[in-house]
């Protein structure tokens, strides 16, 4: 491979007590927590809007807030719906508590309450780099994030970073060690929007009982008996899922489904062909074979494809997903998750479905990685086997993620001190005050 070597001085345009890269639902709610803490916090998202799996992958409902009649996830991220639900943007479906939303008034009320909270927002920056030095103990610290923008290079100074870019794009570039990539990551998936569709007939769009599996199980039959038959061409499909936007005959529909590395950017723009091209192919034969969406119409694809699995830090704890299914109370436990364990295979039709006896615990442990003292994550990229993750991932926990990480380096910021050296009881305290909800 050729290469060539580029020189630059890239401008320090600001400088934060916290960084958080990413602004899907996990780095909202780290952003949030630790601006409203007293540290001077910025968010930097490559999009022009926030919530990334919520509002650029269309991934809906927000799940699972609630389980065996408990609020699970609380404080926060329980705020942030409620603040949607006031303006008309959300709608619980109980007694899960799933939420179905509005991706646009998603986008407004996030934007809403990181301002209010004193945060700079950084929309159309791409991370490209990170700048980290090592200390005496041969630790390191990363000192700088490289963002590029229409403005060209820029360099934001941190004392602490979260990442919460999902696939450990920061932490990647920090060079902090990852768990070892599974032979088969789960499969990515394009939703899209469909118009003219009698919703009333879908019974399967209310995310509303605990262990139910809401898939459509009749399109499910009826696709896989045309992929068997070679009546239709038909890929590899998920599901279906639905869910709706809070407006009559509009679908998301979660479908689309096929293998990648989504962290390999040739890889990942031809699965954004294939999958758009599925989505199109999919509309044809709902319309074709299913009476409710014989009047439907393809709105939208997502901005974003929707990625279950990348890269995962090897934390100072790898959450099992024996402990987590154990529901295993750690003294360190700081966030929790009640989503099923949901395993997609990435060559067929077939889907792990385990569902939870109890909601399980995450320990403060997994957030950060040892030797990087000034380095936190806040989302699926959280140090867990796939098992574990395969719960953890979904959006509500993922902000139970965010409050925990935000709060932690809110706490290291006012103490200078390592992540790794901030006292848990001290946050776990904090956590409860800000309404999470940390014990069975």
């Amino acid at each position: 491979m050729v290469r060539i070597k580029q020189e630059r001085e890239i401008p320090v345009v600001a400088g934060y007590d916290v960084v958080v890269c990413g602004g899907g639902p996990g780095g909202i709610i780290a952003a949030l927590a630790s601006a409203r803490e007293g540290a001077k916090t910025c968010i930097i998202e490559r999009y022009g809007f926030l919530g990334g799996m919520a509002t650029a992958g269309l991934v809906a409902p927000i799940s699972v807030f609630n389980y065996n009649g408990r609020r699970i996830i609380d404080g926060l991220p329980w705020e942030f719906v409620e603040r949607l639900a006031a303006i008309g943007g959300a709608r619980e479906e109980k007694p899960l508590g799933n939420i179905t939303f509005s991706p646009e008034k998603y986008k407004l009320v996030a934007q809403r309450m990181l301002k209010e909270a004193g945060v700079d927002i950084y929309f159309h920056s791409y991370i490209t780099g990170a700048e980290y030095e090592k200390d005496p103990d041969g630790n390191s610290r990363i000192r700088y994030v490289i963002i590029d923008n229409k403005n060209g290079a820029e360099a934001i100074a941190g004392r602490y970073f979260i990442d919460a870019t999902g696939d450990s794009d920061l932490a990647a570039m920090a060079w902090v060690p990852m768990q070892p990539v599974p032979e088969q990551l789960q499969p990515a998936s394009l939703i899209f929007m469909l118009s003219g569709v009698d919703t009333d007939a879908l019974p399967m769009i209310r995310h509303s009982q605990q262990g139910v599996n809401y898939h459509d199980l009749k399109i499910r039959d009826l696709f896989t008996k045309l992929r068997e038959e070679g009546t239709e061409e038909v890929p590899i499909f998920g599901g279906p899922w639905y869910c709706g936007i809070l407006a009559d005959g509009i679908v998301l529909v979660n479908m689309t489904r096929h293998f990648a590395d989504m962290t390999d950017n040739r890889i990942a723009g031809d699965m954004e062909c294939l999958l758009r091209e599925n989505a199109h192919r999919y509309t044809e034969l709902l319309r074709k074979y299913i009476p409710a969406f014989k009047n439907a119409e393809l709105i939208a694809t997502a901005p974003m494809t929707g990625i279950r699995e990348t890269r995962r830090i090897l934390g100072a704890h790898t959450l099992t997903g024996e402990e987590y299914l154990e529901a295993i109370d750690f003294p360190d436990s700081v966030a929790r998750g009640c989503h099923p364990v949901d395993i997609h295979s990435a060559n067929s039709t077939s889907q792990r479905c385990q569902f939870m006896k109890d909601a399980g615990f995450v320990p403060y442990r997994s957030l950060y990685a040892p030797s990087f003292p000034n380095l936190l994550v806040a989302g699926r990229n959280f140090s867990a086997d796939g098992v574990a993750s395969a719960s953890v991932r979904v959006q509500a926990s993922v902000m139970g993620l965010g409050q925990a990480a935000g709060t932690a380096a809110a706490i290291a910021a006012k103490g200078n001190i390592g992540v790794d050296k901030v006292n848990t009881d001290t946050l776990r305290a904090r956590l409860l005050e800000l309404g999470a909800n940390l014990s069975n």
